[in-house]
């Protein structure tokens, strides 16, 4: 595709430049043969913007492979982490979900992507300049969605909910929402509003997906080759966006409103498909945590139903790799 000539500033810089760069390592997953998530739209993200027009989209544009710190190493964790949330969503789903909330949705395609039952409807909340050049690539390569999809342009620092209510969202329904590398990036006075309205919204059978990096990295881990890659090749200083104050107890908190939480690493899930990021030394994936939330069935503030497991799932991987 060629690049769009005068594209919406909400992808050139700062976070928004983030979603080029989660889109072109979905691009170099979904060409892998071993490819552990597909996502035939992710290319088109990245050449309709001057700012990636020139970056990888396939493995053999990266002659480095995996050893390379960024789209290696760092492009694997997002296709696992892609791999894994997208079991999340579609096990939920399984189980009688039809209500799925991506916060901060970004350039990722899943209501155009997954195989979702019938009567599924799936929110996507980002900016206006996010979801104007999302929606325009999209008409673009004709891309067709595979569940009733309702976008809603709003601010995740400020107060939405309102505005998702207006949009359709269905509070005495249970919700699968999803933070995908979100919270990183918000001031934590807004991760806890934002954590205060999902556990308000959601009925019993609601889950809450998403990524926490807590704390602040040794010297030596800021360091890394990974953070470096991203700054010099891809022009994004991830330390920078990074939100830099004290980091909340989202878990804590959660739990705290009835939740039952499950906290793992990205390694874990490596361990479970055989591919993906591995330890190493001054590791500046190592302290992220990929968390799962449930709230069961009983009346706030009792009892828990017990909560889904978080590995792979055999049907979940055919309809993500169909």
């Amino acid at each position: 595709m060629r690049a769009a000539a005068a594209v919406n500033p909400a992808v050139a810089a700062g976070v928004g430049r983030t979603a080029l760069l989660v889109a072109a390592a979905r691009a170099i997953e979904t060409h892998r043969p071993d490819a552990l998530a597909r996502d035939r739209f992710a290319e088109h993200f990245v050449r309709a913007a001057p700012a990636s027009a020139g970056w990888p989209v396939r493995p053999d544009q990266v002659p480095a492979g995996e050893a390379d710190p960024l789209w290696g190493r760092l492009g694997r964790y997002f296709g696992l982490r892609t791999c894994v949330l997208d079991d999340h969503l579609l096990r939920a789903a399984r189980q009688g979900v039809r209500q799925v909330v991506l916060l901060g949705a970004g350039l990722d395609c899943r209501a155009f992507r997954l195989d979702w039952p019938p009567g599924c409807v799936v929110h996507e909340v980002d900016t206006a300049g996010m979801l104007t050049f999302k929606q325009a690539v999209l008409d673009r390569v004709g891309a067709v969605p595979t569940a009733r999809r309702r976008v809603l342009a709003a601010d995740l620092r400020l107060d939405w909910s309102e505005a998702l209510r207006a949009a359709g969202f269905d509070a005495a329904a249970p919700t699968a929402w999803l933070a995908e590398g979100l919270l990183l990036y918000l001031p934590a006075a807004a991760e806890r509003r934002l954590v205060a309205t999902v556990d308000r919204l959601s009925a019993p059978g609601s889950s809450l997906a998403y990524e926490v990096k807590p704390g602040v990295e040794a010297p030596r881990v800021r360091a890394s080759p990974v953070y470096a890659a991203a700054r010099q090749r891809a022009g994004i200083d991830l330390l920078s966006l990074f939100d830099g104050g004290p980091r909340p107890d989202t878990a804590g908190d959660l739990t705290a409103r009835g939740w039952t939480v499950t906290a793992r690493t990205p390694y874990d899930f490596t361990a479970v498909h055989g591919r993906g990021p591995r330890p190493e030394p001054d590791d500046a994936l190592a302290a992220n945590r990929w968390c799962f939330a449930t709230r069961g069935e009983e009346v706030r503030g009792r009892g828990r139903s017990r909560p889904a497991e978080h590995g792979d799932d055999g049907a979940a991987a055919a309809a993500r790799r169909r």
